[in-house]
């Protein structure tokens, strides 16, 4: 693969021709007399003028819409990014054309477009990755290393000393770096206080409990019989979300966790497990204090978006990219959110039954980008990227976006609920395993739950089924019991 000079080394090949012309030593032994005509002086050669750069193109790609999903990441790229990236290339003699990708699909779409992609050769140079994702392309054969694909000044890169190693490995794996994370997240209990204060719930609503929880889905059913009082979610058609937004928090709040970080094994059966599917089925099956047929439609969570923004839902479990993104731009934004919209922290089944014998659980994923090994730009594509990831670029994108950044000298500025879900949830998160297994693990838990919500299965029927899915898919020494 032909690489591109990075500019540094175009302008030391220009300055060296520049000095071409520079007279050459006279010799040590004069030469012989001459016999005719007096010599004559060379004339000076002017030295050769360098062609300038070709302009070359590179592509960027992330699921965001202007004016939908993730709109405020396109106004971040096309208005700051983009123009000082090229900028300065320009400057440095190096002109780039940056193109923005914009994937309007699902996660999970943009996953296989990615896999899709990678697999012949394609795709952009840069491209926004979820971290989850990346043992799983890497063990496909998708994916190398930064300082693999760009060289080793990847390594030298200021920014990794502003970037704590636990907040690093949301986007490596065995100990390399494959990408740069935006930042890192938190999931919690988003509320409406306009509908909890009808059903007679305090504004700073707080439960304690599972029952407490359910105690206030049960008291907005009785006082807003048109409004959905709890979503949970669940079902394979979310994917992922399910998985992190709704089974971690639950099950996690039950005491265990998905995997084992001590053994390195997956938890698939245990009291826990199925005290997590019983509360799904008490909210969708037996109560009815959520809509199952949310969780089962295609579009299902962006459904619950609207509708939670409608005030026809009240209670919605999701990550603090629901209050930064979702209810604050595109189609989905509530203009009056600071005043309507709280959160509080999602509770243990009872007080210190949660893992870690917490009182309250959550769980946090990141996202970031990373370089297409396919690039025939490696140098310009990693000048981007780490223009991207700079503090005063990130900088630029908390005045447009605040929340928790992967630099540790960039803060959350004027966002009292982004810094209070930092203080708060992140001392007591959980992670998922950076295993080549999970994102199967992760379909199989989703197929769990639906089975439950959608009533096809009763909550040991589908545990079983779970368990015996991913022994199968790890192998029986991979899997344990929960305690």
């Amino acid at each position: 693969m032909k690489k591109t000079l990075p500019a540094v080394l175009i302008v030391v090949a220009w300055l060296a021709a520049a000095c071409a012309g520079t007279p050459t030593p006279a010799p040590t032994q004069p030469p012989a007399a001459p016999t005719t005509a007096p010599p004559t002086v060379a004339a000076t050669t002017a030295p050769t003028p360098q062609p300038p750069a070709e302009e070359i193109t590179l592509n960027i790609i992330c699921r965001c819409v202007a004016g939908g999903v993730n709109a405020n990441t396109v106004k971040w790229l096309t208005e700051s990014v983009i123009p000082k990236f090229e900028a300065q290339m320009r400057q440095q003699g190096q002109p780039v054309d940056v193109n923005l990708v914009s994937f309007g699909g699902s996660d999970e779409e943009l996953k296989q477009q990615y896999a899709l992609d990678l697999s012949v050769g394609q795709g952009s140079d840069v491209m926004a990755f979820d971290g989850f994702w990346v043992p799983e392309f890497v063990s496909g054969g998708l994916l190398k290393p930064l300082n693999v694909v760009a060289g080793p000044s990847v390594d030298e890169w200021e920014g990794w000393s502003h970037i704590p190693d636990n907040i690093q490995a949301l986007l490596s794996y065995q100990g390399e770096r494959y990408g740069i994370p935006v930042g890192t997240d938190a999931r919690a209990i988003w509320y409406r206080k306009d509908l909890l204060q009808q059903a007679g719930l305090p504004e700073d609503w707080q439960p304690t409990s599972w029952d407490e929880l359910l105690d206030a889905a049960r008291a907005v059913k009785a006082a807003l019989p048109d409004v959905t009082p709890l979503q949970i979610n669940a079902g394979t058609a979310m994917g992922e979300a399910t998985t992190l937004q709704g089974w971690y928090m639950v099950v996690l709040g039950a005491g265990a966790n998905v995997y084992n970080f001590d053994t390195g094994k997956y938890v698939v059966r245990g009291q826990p497990l199925l005290d997590a599917l019983n509360f799904y089925k008490t909210i969708y099956i037996d109560e009815q204090l959520g809509d199952a047929r949310l969780q089962l439609l295609p579009d299902g969570r962006q459904q619950s978006f609207l509708a939670f923004r409608d005030g026809k839902i009240a209670m919605l479990v999701e990550g603090d990219f629901f209050w930064r993104s979702v209810l604050a731009g595109g189609d989905t934004q509530l203009e009056n959110r600071d005043q309507l919209v709280g959160f509080a922290k999602m509770p243990a089944q009872a007080a210190g039954g949660g893992f870690r014998d917490q009182d309250f659980v959550t769980a946090s994923g990141g996202t970031g980008y990373l370089l297409n090994p396919n690039t025939q730009h490696p140098a310009e594509a990693w000048a981007l990227l780490s223009f991207m990831f700079s503090k005063e670029t990130l900088d630029e994108l908390q005045k447009i976006e605040p929340r928790i950044r992967a630099r540790d000298d960039v803060p959350v500025p004027n966002e009292p609920v982004m810094t209070a879900l930092a203080q708060e949830l992140l001392p007591i998160t959980a992670i998922r395993p950076a295993d080549p297994n999970y994102p199967k693990v992760s379909a199989a838990i989703q197929l769990m739950t639906e089975q439950v919500v959608s009533g096809e299965n009763t909550p040991e029927e589908a545990m079983e089924v779970y368990a015996q899915t991913v022994t199968d898919l790890v192998g029986a020494d991979n899997v344990e019991e929960a305690e």
